[in-house]
């Protein structure tokens, strides 16, 4: 089982919109805050996005080795169309909206969003 995600994040502020709006969206509740961070939590699962003050660089790159994408189940197809339809206003981009719901396959029902630091998400609906 997953424990944690940390991400580094070159501006706090604006993560903590952009991750918090989406992950209060998905279920997850406010759980650390600190000078540098914040958190949220689902069950045992929490993610960090933090402005370390040993960041070493300001960009993040999705299509470089490391971290291209973080995956959540966005409930039903009815639920995950909100969510995409939302994102935008809240600092989320649109990916592969040419494609959009099946980008990811003819059976896999997902909507993948970028935000302003470049992280991308991918959002999946449960099986109906």
């Amino acid at each position: 089982m997953l424990h944690h995600i940390e991400l580094w994040v070159p501006n706090l502020p604006r993560a903590t919109r952009e991750w918090g709006w989406l992950l209060t969206r998905l279920g997850y509740d406010p759980y650390q805050d600190w000078e540098h961070g914040r958190s949220w939590r689902s069950g045992a699962t929490y993610l960090v996005v933090e402005r370390s003050p040993a960041l070493s660089g300001t960009t993040h790159d999705r299509t470089r080795p490391g971290l291209n994408h973080l995956a959540f189940h966005a409930g039903a197809r009815e639920e995950l169309d909100a969510l995409a339809a939302e994102a935008p206003a809240h600092g989320w981009t649109p990916l592969f909206a040419d494609r959009h719901p099946y980008a990811g396959g003819p059976r896999h029902y997902a909507a993948y969003l970028a935000n302003a630091d470049g992280f991308e998400v991918e959002l999946v609906a449960v099986e109906p």
